[in-house]
């Protein structure tokens, strides 16, 4: 720095005995308000020590905590906000007081609150709970009000697993979804996101849309559903299964490609993750024979599953390579994660049944989504309403966010 130069001014630092003001302005929202407000405080030299706002429903609540003006001035202060206020329409609130917000707690999370319809009863349940394990609600924002109202509260002062062991079973009884993660920058660092297919990313279980060809549909669910619930060795139950489907002719691949449902909310999902610079795959026990082109209509980045084996056009009933089950689901997380260059803590995982277990426990963020009951109470939270985009909101992804998004394609 030259000997002309002027160092910047250090700021003052705001002690518990520094007299400060509390601003607060509510009214009918209008443009020029927050530049009003401190156009008028301007002119008394104050520092700035926090400022909230909040519009809801047209109507704003400006909150702005300031230092008390020098010079026995705060009377002329005080006058000539009420009378700018009075001006723009707005009632104004001026309380004296000292130092800043008091400081939060230790052990800071996001409670993310999803219904259809959200309750009040519900808000006030979650809330309560919240205050049994002394967390603190700092701020509540609205993340979305389509296709789900989903509400963020920042909570201090209480543990992640606290909360998370203190909400569940209030979730589960008021027919809500709460997510609990802890907070920081993490939270929006986690660059890559790993699907199951089948129930999660689609609406169908590939190999029955298979069996169906095969006129064995029904004998195929029910061992399909009992391996889902966790009652079956996912291995054994796979060749099982596929040995059902032997002598189909391999045309029936396109004409179950043709048949998979995407989940409500799955294109915006994956849109949304890979604007936002996310990478994206897939994990399946299911075939390559799908998986591969879903990865192609969808841009994925990963994509792994068993692979049916074809011979002569016919199917063989058996499948070759590496069987993708529980233990492989998770092996293949941490493969896509080296690939990728993400760290394992900065990974998100959806899947629905018990053979995504493992998966779901070695990622960062391990969700739930429609899942079997044994799922959801191992991972790390649960969404059961039917739209996959939901998981954005557990990320702090708004739905104005996504819809901006949208617009700038």
């Amino acid at each position: 720095m030259s000997a002309s130069q002027t160092p910047p001014p250090v700021p003052a630092v705001t002690g518990e005995d520094t007299p400060t003001l509390l601003v607060k302005i509510f009214g009918r929202d209008r443009p020029g308000i927050t530049a009003g407000l401190f156009e008028t405080l301007a002119a008394y030299s104050l520092d700035v020590i926090d400022i909230e706002q909040v519009v809801t429903r047209g109507r704003i609540t400006l909150c702005a905590l300031v230092t008390t003006p020098d010079g026995g001035v705060e009377g002329e202060l005080r006058a000539r906000l009420h009378t700018w206020a009075e001006s723009m329409r707005l009632q104004a609130e001026i309380i004296s007081g000292r130092g800043d917000n008091r400081p939060r707690g230790t052990g800071r999370s996001h409670v993310t609150v999803l219904g259809s319809p959200l309750t009040a009863e519900a808000t006030a349940a979650v809330a309560a709970r919240i205050t049994g394990v002394g967390g603190n609600i700092d701020r509540i924002f609205r993340l979305a009000k389509y296709p789900v109202t989903a509400v963020e509260f920042a909570v201090s002062g209480a543990e992640t697993e606290a909360l998370r062991t203190a909400l569940a079973p209030e979730a589960a009884a008021l027919g809500v979804d709460v997510a609990v993660v802890a907070s920081g920058l993490h939270r929006r660092a986690q660059r890559l996101v790993v699907m199951d297919v089948d129930s999660t990313l689609i609406q169908d279980e590939v190999i029955e849309l298979f069996a169906a060809h095969a006129g064995c549909q029904e004998q195929v669910a029910e061992v399909t559903a009992a391996a889902m619930r966790g009652e079956l060795d996912f291995e054994q139950s796979l060749h099982a299964r596929v040995a059902l489907l032997e002598g189909l002719d391999e045309s029936v691949v396109d004409k179950v490609r043709a048949e998979v449902r995407l989940t409500p909310g799955a294109r915006t999902l994956i849109r949304t993750l890979k604007r936002l610079g996310y990478q994206v795959g897939v994990v399946s026990g299911g075939f390559t024979q799908v998986t591969d082109d879903l990865k192609e209509r969808l841009g994925l980045d990963f994509a792994s599953a068993n692979t049916l084996e074809i011979v002569d056009g016919k199917l063989t009933g058996r499948v070759v390579g590496e069987v993708v089950d529980r233990a492989g689901k998770a092996r293949l997380l941490r493969r896509f994660a080296a690939q990728a260059g993400v760290p394992l803590a900065q990974t998100v995982a959806i899947g629905d049944g018990a053979n995504d277990l493992d998966m779901l426990n070695t990622a960062g963020l391990g969700v739930a989504f429609n899942a079997k009951p044994v799922v959801q109470e191992a991972a790390h939270t649960a969404v059961n309403v039917p739209f996959l985009d939901t998981v954005l909101y557990l990320l702090g992804i708004t739905r104005e966010e996504v819809e901006a998004a949208d617009a700038q394609a």
